[in-house]
C-alpha cells in the first residue's frame, strides 16, 4: 500500500471530521507520522460532530494562516479552543487581504512570506504539549498547501510525495483545472491549484536561500531546533 494509501485508511479508522472542509492528515511521508499534522479549510462554521473529533484526534495547536480581516470576519468557531483544548496561533501569511490575483506571482510571494509560519508549526511539532498540529487557511490549499510542503520537505518527504498531497486538494475540495469564463470575476477559493504552482514556491525558496533547512533558520529556526527535528521524528 502507498503511503497516500496508508494516510487514507488512517483516517477512515481514525474518523476524522469531513464535515471540515479539505480536512486530512499531512503526515505519513517522510520521517512525518500521521496523526501529528492535519490541515484543513477555516474553522469558521463547525457542526458539533466535528468539534468532538477534533478533540478525538488529541488536537493541541491550531495555527491559522489566515489575514487579519479573514480571522474577524470569520474567526475559528471550535470549542477546542474555547475550552482550552488546543492553543489558537495566528500567524498570518499576509497580514491584509491583499495579494496577487494571478497564482503565477502568488506562488513566490507566498513563499517568501510563509517562513514565519513554517517555523511556528515546526516548534509546535517538536514541543511536548504542540502536537498535533492543525494548519489552516481559508481553503486549505494555497497559503496551507505551501506551509505543509515546506515542513513535510524538511522533515525527508519526497517531491513527488509532497506534491501529490498539495494536488489532492482539487479533489477534496470539487475544484476543476480550466481557463475562467471570460470577464468572469474568479475567487481564489475556487482555483484549483497545478503542480507548477507548488514548484514555483519551491524553486523560489531554493533560489534564495539554498535549500529549505536553510530557508527554516532565515526565519529562525535555529541548529539545535534542526537537529532536534531529525532526533524527535
Amino acid at each position: 500500500m502507498t503511503e497516500s494509501g496508508r494516510t487514507r485508511e488512517w483516517e477512515r479508522e481514525r474518523k476524522v471530521p469531513l464535515g471540515v472542509r479539505n480536512f486530512r492528515d499531512a503526515g505519513g511521508m517522510g520521517t512525518l507520522s500521521t496523526g501529528v499534522l492535519f490541515r484543513s479549510a477555516a474553522l469558521h462554521a463547525l457542526a458539533p460532530e466535528d468539534e468532538g473529533a477534533l478533540r478525538r484526534l488529541g488536537l493541541r495547536t491550531i495555527v491559522d494562516l489566515r489575514s487579519n480581516p479573514e480571522v474577524a470576519e470569520r474567526p475559528d468557531a471550535v470549542e477546542v479552543v474555547r475550552g482550552g483544548y488546543a492553543r489558537y496561533l495566528h500567524v498570518p501569511v499576509f497580514e491584509e487581504r491583499r495579494w496577487p490575483a494571478d497564482q503565477r506571482e502568488l506562488y513566490p510571494l507566498m513563499a517568501e512570506r510563509a517562513g514565519k509560519a513554517a517555523v511556528a508549526v515546526v516548534r509546535q511539532l517538536l514541543a511536548g504539549d504542540g502536537a498535533p498540529v492543525l494548519v489552516h487557511c481559508a481553503s486549505g490549499k494555497d497559503r496551507t498547501g505551501v506551509v505543509v510542503a515546506v515542513v513535510q520537505t524538511l522533515m525527508g518527504a519526497s517531491e513527488e510525495e509532497v506534491l501529490q498531497g498539495f494536488l489532492r486538494s482539487n479533489t477534496e475540495l470539487g475544484l476543476v483545472a480550466g481557463p475562467p469564463a471570460a470577464g468572469a470575476t474568479v475567487a481564489h477559493g475556487s482555483l484549483p491549484v497545478a503542480a507548477a504552482h507548488l514548484e514555483r514556491a519551491m524553486l523560489w525558496i531554493r533560489s534564495h536561500h539554498g535549500s529549505v533547512h536553510r530557508y527554516l533558520v532565515a526565519h529562525g529556526l535555529d541548529a539545535s531546533e534542526l537537529s532536534a527535528v531529525r532526533g524527535a521524528f
